[in-house]
This record gives C-alpha cells, structure tokens and sequence, in this order.
C-alpha cells in the first residue's frame, strides 16, 4: 500500500490505494459556532455564548496548533512515506517543499519575537505563535535524532533539519541587526548626549536592557527550561555589544569619551542592566565576563586616571597657592559664626571626593583609587610645610591663620578617617601623622609661651613653701593660662576643646616628671606631698573643665592615684595601689614602677621586689580590652636604670 501526499489551497489531500481522500481542514469557527448555538438551543439567553467570542476562542485554537500541529502531521506523513519500499518522489519532493515551508513559518516567527506584527494580533497572540513555533522545532530535533544511523539511502535529504542550531544562528542575526539599526536610529533625538559615540553607545546599552527584560518578562516563558533562552539571549547580547565598543575602544578616544564608555563597562551595564531587579540571579554573569578584555581595559583606564590624576593635581596646588597668598599678603580669614574659617579644606575634599566618586563608577579595579589619593598624600605634605614657614615669618595674622587652619586640620582628619576603601593603610597612616604634624604645629605657636611659664611654676613644686600652702603654684599657673586662653574666643568651639585637652595633658606631664625626680627623705613629706597633689589634681581638673575638656578629666584621676602610692605606707597596701594603675594604664613600663617606688621611704629591697613582680604578673593580658589614652609612655625614666643597679634591685 503506497501513501502520497499532495498539498493544495484546499488543504492536504493524502491518496491510498489510488483513491485520493482530502484531510480535515482546519476547524472553521463560525460553523462551530453555529452547531453551538443549535446544541444549547434550549439553553436562556444569558448562557449562550457571544459570537465573537467564540470567533475569538477558536481563532486562537487554530493559531496554538497552526505550526505545533502541522510539523506533527508532516512527521507522521514522513514516517508513512519513508516505511514504504520504494518512495514516489513526486510525494517524496512534495513533502520536502512542506517541510521548508513549515521552516519558514517557525523563523518568521521567531524573527518577529521583539517586534509587533502587522496583522491584527496581539502581542499575546504573537508570543502564542512563538511558542507553538519553538515548540515545532522541538518536534524536528527529536525526529533528527530518530534518523541518526540510519542507512544513508533511507534518509530523507532533509535530514537532520538541525532546526536548534538554525535557530540559535538566527537569534545571533536578529540581535547583531537590532543593535545595529539602533546606533543608525535618530529618532530618539541626541538623548541630552554630547557626542556621537555617547549616543551609539547609550542607545546600544538600552536596546541591551530592554529586549533581555522583554526575554525575561514575556519571551522566557515560550521555550523550555532547558534550553536557558534568557541566558542564550543575554551571551549574544554581550558578544555583539563587546564587539561594538571593542571597535570604538580602538578608534582613539576624547578623554570624556573613554570616561563615558568606562562608564557603561565597569558601572552602568553590571549593576543597572545585568543586575536588573527583574534580571538578578537569573543571567550567569560570571560567564559572560567584562565588555571589553582585560588589556584594552586596562588602557581605557590607564587614559583617564592619567587624565584625572593630573586635573586632581593640578586644582590641589592652585587651591593651596591661593590661600597662601592671602596668608602672605597679611589677609585676615574670614569669620563664620564669629569663629576663624578657612575654605581650603572643603575645597580639597570636594575635589578628592567628586574625583573618587566619578573614580568608583568609571574604573573597576577599586585598589587603583590609590593613584588619586596619592595626590592627597602629597597635597598635605605640602600643606603642611607651607604652614610651618609661615608661622616662622614674623606675620602679624599668624594667630587667627592658624585658628582658621586648625579647623582645616579637623575637617581633613574627618575626612580620611572616614575614607575606608579609597585609601590603602599606609596611605591613611602617612596623612594622618602629616595631620598631627601640622596640629602640632598649629598647638606649639599657641602654646610656647605657656611652656615657659609651665617650667618656671612647676620648678616650685615639692619645695618646703609648696609643701606647706604658702607658695600657691598651681593657682598662679592657672591664673596665667586663664589669661592667654581668652584670644581663643574666636577658634571654633571643636578646635579649642582639642587644644585645651592637650594643655591639659601637658601640664599633667609635665606635673608627673617633676614628681619623679624628687627626692623625699622623710614619711612627713610623702604624706604632705600626696594632700598637695590632690589638692592641685582637683584644682586642674576644675579648670580645664570649665573649658569644656570633659575627654581629659581621667588626668586628674591618674594624679590621685599616684598620689596615693605616695600616702601609702604598707607595702601591701601599696602593692594593691600599684597594681591598680598598671591595670588602668598599659603603658606604665617596670621603670616606671622602680621611679615611682623610688619616692619610699621605708620600703625595703624586698618588699620593692615583690611590688615589680606582682605588678608584671596581674598586668592585663589583653591590652586592646583597656582603651585608656597612653601617658606614662610619654614620661622618660631611663635614669632610674642606673638607680636600680646602684640599689641592687634588680628581680
């Protein structure tokens, strides 16, 4: 029994036996409808179905089968052919011309996947021919598999179809055409872009974020799992967009070109396309790689840090050569808020800090930041050897300069601390001590004449007349520093405080070194010594209180609990009292130890033995769990050495 097939404007007339008999047509809706209506004839007029919705449903019946059906049919058709001994080639060549039609029917419909066909159906009707398509190139593939092996006479020439493969190249057609018909569209007018190659380039990149949204929104869902069309799409995408800006990358670039193209690499099209909230998590980024290779990147990058680099550089030292020149020309800094201000460190963070923020969206190597901060590095160097020139020029705006650029200090010191992933530790270590430098700097010019009067006073303390109260030191100190500290009205209240915190630290310094190097001969002068120590403990205290120094109060502590160790006169007890501030303070050394109990009497070798000992073994063994400033590390004592070896009390 032989089997043809025939295809006509009728429909497919298959003949058997000679006889030819004509195959279903596709089903016509409006016969459909109207059995309908004569089978429900019975039924009320509110249950009967529209005609035009019914039209509607079986349009779309035929629609879902017209391409998944028809590949069915002309399978089954070259199964039936191909089982015979001996094929007619007319229905042999037939079936061939059914086969290309039916091919060019599944690309037409793959072809028109991002765009809305002419014919009256909708999009969703549209997206229900693709998938009917993708559906017959399924069938097709299968049926390529049933052939594999088979004798080669027995083949039909059409086979394999290879219809996956076809297909995919098609996509790689459509999306090349896409992008290109894109960069050649000017109908979205110059997008507010400022040269050509922006335009192509943002164009490109939204045509990218636009069809793989559509992909994952609509498309996705026409094709099977396994066959990953979003991340087939989103390969082709990034391989025909790479290829683009490959070219443009070559071509030579404006610095604001290759800015903005740098732009779109390492910032824009990871983060704003791939990284999509409809997109994350579902393309396989770490496959597709960057835009561009590793070498032309890096020379994208290397064109605009240079560029940069030298721009940072250059608006750095005009920023510091103009306020030096009002320094030197005797210009007063202005007042902002009654207090000394100076613009000079906002304008150099707004330069570092626009300069990393375009930085941190145009390069992606985020450790190559360290090329503009460089700049800052050398900026405060200079910064501050400028400062310490002009503050050795017998200037008569030196005070309120230094005021004004004291607060810079603080505003620069903010700000670096602050910077956590643009600066390497080295480079915050260095930028921070130049800072110290220049805050010392800007402290000493306050300061140096306190330092003499510091020296004079305190080389009265453990004198017989301090001993008894006659000679009051520490209020005429105080007296004095009341006196210089009242030019400081107009040093912002932040500055001050600082500077003021410092003072008092140095006066205690200074205060702890006198002590130490007293020689006390009797019991009545330790106890008498100790109650004048609290006493001008409290007194200090007071002061620099009322000047707002609340960080350094712990000062007037540490006093009295040295004072302590003084008034003591069981060892044991003074053990304890020892103990207790090597806890607190890390930095009190075994020399110190030995200084301190140097000031005992009636303290034997053994029993300053057993002192050093206990106090090395109930250390804190953890010294980051202590956050106490240090302070006896910067009290030198090397001269107790030679006092230990001469007392023979060594441990």
């Amino acid at each position: 029994m032989k089997v043809g097939v025939e295809c006509s404007a009728g429909g497919v007339k298959e003949k058997r036996d000679g006889q030819r008999t004509r195959l279903p047509k596709l089903k016509n809706p409006v016969k459909i409808w109207k059995n309908r209506r004569q089978q429900n004839h019975t039924h009320a007029a509110g249950d009967e179905l529209d005609y035009e919705e019914a039209l509607q449903q079986d349009q779309q019946q035929e629609k879902d089968e017209q391409l998944e059906e028809v590949s069915r049919r002309l399978i089954i058709r070259e199964e039936q052919l191909f089982s015979q001994d001996s094929p007619s080639e007319e229905e042999e060549d037939q079936l061939q011309q059914d086969f290309e039609a039916l091919r060019l029917q599944i690309w037409m419909a793959v072809h028109t996947t991002f765009t809305t066909s002419s014919s009256s159906s909708s999009p969703q009707e549209q997206l229900e021919v693709l998938r009917s398509a993708v559906a017959s190139i399924q069938q097709q593939e299968v049926q390529d598999q049933r052939w594999t092996g088979c004798l080669e006479g027995r083949v039909p020439v059409w086979r394999p179809q290879k219809c996956l493969s076809t297909h995919n190249i098609l996509l790689q057609n459509m999306v090349e055409s896409r992008l290109m018909k894109t960069t050649e569209d000017d109908s979205s007018g110059n997008d507010g872009l400022s040269s050509p190659l922006k335009r192509e380039v943002c164009r490109m990149g939204k045509r990218v974020k636009e069809d793989l949204l559509t992909v994952v929104r609509m498309v996705k869902d026409c094709y099977p799992p396994h066959m990953d069309i979003l991340n087939l799409y989103a390969g082709l995408y990034h391989q025909s967009f790479s290829a683009r800006l490959t070219e443009l990358a070559a071509s030579g670039l404006e610095t604001d070109d290759c800015s903005y193209l740098l732009f779109w690499i390492n910032h824009y099209y990871p983060n704003e396309v791939l990284n999509h909230e409809d997109l994350v998590g579902k393309i396989k980024t770490a496959c597709l790689g960057s835009l561009l290779l590793q070498d032309h990147l890096n020379q994208l990058e290397d064109q605009f840090l240079t560029h940069k680099e030298d721009k940072v550089k250059l608006w750095l030292n005009t920023a510091l050569k103009k306020e030096e020149e009002g320094w030197l020309s005797g210009r007063q800094p202005e007042l902002i808020d009654q207090y000394c201000f100076s613009p000079l460190a906002i304008d150099v963070i707004q330069v570092i800090d626009s300069s990393l923020t375009e930085f941190r969206c145009v390069i992606g190597d985020q450790t190559k930041a360290q090329r503009i901060t460089a700049h800052l590095e050398s900026f405060l160097s200079s910064y501050k050897k400028c400062v310490e020139e002009f503050v050795k020029g017998n200037h008569s705006n030196v005070r309120p300069v230094i005021k004004a650029h004291l607060v810079c200090q603080q505003q620069l010191r903010d700000y670096i601390i602050g910077q956590t992933g643009s600066l390497s530790e080295q480079q915050r270590h260095r930028c921070l001590d130049t800072l110290s430098a220049l805050w010392d700097c800007g402290y000493r010019c306050f300061t140096c004449p306190i330092h003499i009067q510091l020296k004079l006073c305190f080389s009265q303390l453990w004198t017989s007349v301090w001993l008894d109260g006659s000679l009051p030191v520490i209020d005429s100190l105080l007296d004095f520093l009341n006196q210089q500290l009242t030019d400081l009205s107009d040093l912002k209240p932040g500055c001050r405080q600082s500077l003021l915190c410092a003072l008092h630290e140095d006066v205690v310094l200074r205060y702890v070194k006198r002590m130490m190097k007293t020689k006390m001969k009797s019991r009545e002068q330790q106890v008498g010594g100790a109650e004048r120590m609290m006493e001008d403990a409290r007194k200090i205290n007071d002061f620099f209180s009322e000047g707002g120094c609340t960080e350094s109060l712990w000062l007037g502590e540490m006093l009295c609990s040295l004072a302590e160790i003084l008034r003591l006169h069981d060892p044991g007890s003074v053990q304890l009292e020892m103990v207790s501030v090597a806890r607190k303070f890390p930095d009190l050394s075994d020399a110190h130890v030995s200084a301190l109990l140097s000031l005992k009497t009636g303290l034997s070798a053994a029993d300053v033995r057993s002192i050093r000992r206990s106090v090395e073994e109930n250390r804190l063994l953890d010294v980051s769990t202590n956050h106490s400033p240090p302070f006896f590390s910067k009290v030198k004592v090397k001269w107790i050495n030679n006092k230990i070896n001469q007392m023979g009390l060594k441990t």
